[in-house]
């Protein structure tokens, strides 16, 4: 039985809080575990759907050299191991890290955009003269992260009618980002945050021990000052009606 050193016996989440406890100094809270289950349970869906449209099978007579039983052996242990982390997370919807204020400048950030048309900056959605709905997903092509990207473009004209713009940010590479637009005929870009610096400056970032840094489900309005108006935290449980949450919070901050 798989058990973390030191752990209690039989504990659900044992394994998830030696791994956080030894990367921050810190133990999990029930805010990391709803995000941490989020990810895995993405990276899970990924992972599966890469191996199955792999011409790797399950037997591994194919395999004709050490590499290659390498790699087998290394996309199966990615997958299963997984699956026991995602078993022994429990959901529990509480904002995750310290957030920037509202009412004062949103932080800094250029990044690489889908468009591979170079970088997008603060600066240059600010000078655009339009508000921006800027959100931070986990990865793409995964369940929720498809919906929530549907959601947004399924209301973009509304999102234009009120002068604003949308822009996703996740730490995927900009080819993967690209082909998620290009996949959901969306008419907004995304950005491409590796390393994860600018979701820690939006206090929307979290790291799991080997698997890596990647942003919590979290929306900012800014608005045409390029001031930081208000955040979305709670949007993994509400991704079917996060758009119109959004659009709704839109008019009205634009209003007052």
């Amino acid at each position: 039985m798989l058990r973390s050193c030191g752990a209690p016996k039989g504990s659900k989440q044992s394994i998830l809080h030696t791994l956080f406890r030894k990367s921050s100094g810190t133990d999990m809270n029930s805010s990391s575990f709803t995000i941490a289950r989020c990810i895995v349970l993405s990276l899970i869906i990924t992972e599966c759907a890469s191996f199955a449209h792999s011409p790797m099978k399950m037997s591994t007579s194919g395999l004709e050299n050490s590499s290659d039983r390498r790699s087998f052996v290394a996309r199966g242990g990615n997958a299963v191991l997984s699956s026991i982390l995602a078993t022994t997370l429990v959901p529990n919807p509480v904002k995750a890290a310290t957030l920037p204020p509202t009412e004062s400048k949103a932080p800094y950030f250029e990044l690489p955009n889908s468009r591979q048309e170079g970088t997008t900056s603060l600066s240059s959605l600010v000078e655009s003269g339009k508000w921006t709905v800027l959100y931070f997903y986990p990865g793409a092509f995964t369940q929720g992260c498809t919906m929530e990207a549907r959601g947004f473009q399924r209301d973009i004209d509304q999102y234009r009618s009120l002068n604003a713009q949308i822009v996703g940010v996740s730490v995927d590479s900009v080819e993967k980002n690209a082909k998620f637009c290009n996949s959901e005929e969306l008419d907004f870009y995304m950005l491409t945050d590796e390393g994860g610096k600018v979701s820690h400056l939006y206090g929307s970032s979290l790291s799991i021990p080997g698997v890596g840094t990647f942003p919590n489900r979290q929306t900012y309005i800014i608005d045409d000052k390029g001031n930081l108006r208000w955040i979305f935290t709670d949007v993994e449980s509400r991704i079917a009606k996060h758009s119109a949450e959004v659009l709704g919070k839109l008019s009205e901050l634009k209003t007052t």
